[in-house]
């Protein structure tokens, strides 16, 4: 079969390789899929790099989630079926950029009839970031003012959403108008442009003083400085990433005299330790897409072939929303306007 390969560590560009390999077996706990959607992560690029903390031995194929058509389960996987559309994490080194890709059985979950191939991959490892950033560790609740860094990326777009449909007051930061149009889209109450606004005396204008209840931050940073100066009394700030490239040190004395919480979140460690509450979760998710509430935001639908143009565009900053690998040609629909995704993911809540 056809997949991409990380022969040397780089940048996605000048190490990824199509080539053929051989086929994933459905060993014990694993199934094998067809790739139908694989979404480009900020973790791809930093496996291509060698800067992730899960570094698969050379060569391996990247693609860390996929939406896929089953066809082999292995020993001791319960619940799955060959033929069943499915969604989750994959098994490195056998990632969703190829033609068939293997998943862990525990991580493997139904696809929501509700969204095509593309929406459907990208629905797992940024809401589920998302959800558990927003519920689990921050105690989001409806009234309070979210802010979101980086509001028109995976991750960022999916927290714009979740806050909606909590019933928050979503501020949405972005860099230049045409982020900021995505952002309006995704139905953020408030845009920031970074590049011509001050975020903190903006936070602070629209919430009359009082600052952002919850900040969730991908980026960190000037984004994380800048969330210290405008985070409510009693606020939290919840410390995704650093897609910005500096891990900030956190001033505990100022978290300490401005009384707000500053707060972890590694998503990986919950499907490790507490399975079922990542499988509650995406029923929730599940049913907000069901219902409208949610539907992310595929601004670039690619063919196998160009798998490392789109990851290096991901890494290099110049993509909205999520970039993602589809095998079936008739299913691209290509948006030649991504501030125009489809559906509409402003349609009303239900």
């Amino acid at each position: 079969m056809r997949a991409w390969q990380v022969p040397a560590l780089g940048e996605p560009a000048e190490v990824l390789a199509l080539t053929e390999v051989p086929e994933p077996v459905a060993t014990a706990g694993r199934v094998v899929v067809r790739a139908l959607a694989t979404p480009a992560n900020f973790p791809d690029v930093l496996m291509c790099r060698g800067h992730y903390q899960v570094r698969p031995p050379l060569p391996f194929t990247p693609g860390i989630e996929v939406c896929g058509e089953v066809v082999a389960v292995g020993d001791g996987v319960d619940g799955v079926a060959v033929g069943e559309r499915v969604l989750g994490t994959t098994a490195l080194p056998h990632g969703g950029f190829a033609e068939l890709a293997a998943m862990d059985g525990g991580s493997t979950f139904p696809a929501p009839d509700s969204l095509e191939d593309a929406q459907a991959a990208s629905l797992h490892i940024a809401y589920q970031t998302g959800w558990f950033g927003l519920h689990r560790r921050a105690g989001l609740r409806a009234g309070e003012t979210l802010l979101v860094h980086a509001a028109a990326g995976g991750v960022g777009s999916a927290a714009v959403q979740l806050g909606r449909a909590a019933g928050a007051r979503v501020v949405a930061v972005v860099g230049g108008p045409h982020k900021a149009q995505v952002a309006r889209r995704l139905g953020a109450d408030v845009v920031v442009d970074r590049h011509t606004e001050d975020v903190v005396e903006v936070v602070r204008s629209v919430t009359g003083g009082r600052g952002a209840d919850v900040v969730f931050d991908p980026v960190g940073g000037e984004a994380y400085r800048s969330a210290t100066r405008c985070v409510a009394f009693e606020g939290r700030i919840v410390v995704v990433g650093f897609a910005g490239g500096e891990i900030q040190s956190a001033a505990l004395n100022h978290a300490l005299v401005k009384n707000y919480a500053v707060l972890g979140l590694h998503w990986g460690l919950y499907a490790a330790r507490e399975p079922e509450a990542v499988r509650d979760v995406h029923a929730e998710l599940v049913r907000l897409a069901d219902a409208g509430a949610l539907a992310p935001l595929v601004s670039e639908r690619l063919g196998l072939e160009d798998v490392a143009a789109g990851v290096q565009r991901l890494a290099d900053g110049h993509t909205v929303g999520r970039v993602v690998y589809v095998a079936d040609p008739a299913a691209r629909r290509p948006s030649a306007d991504p501030e125009r995704p489809d559906p509409d993911p402003r349609r009303p809540l239900r």
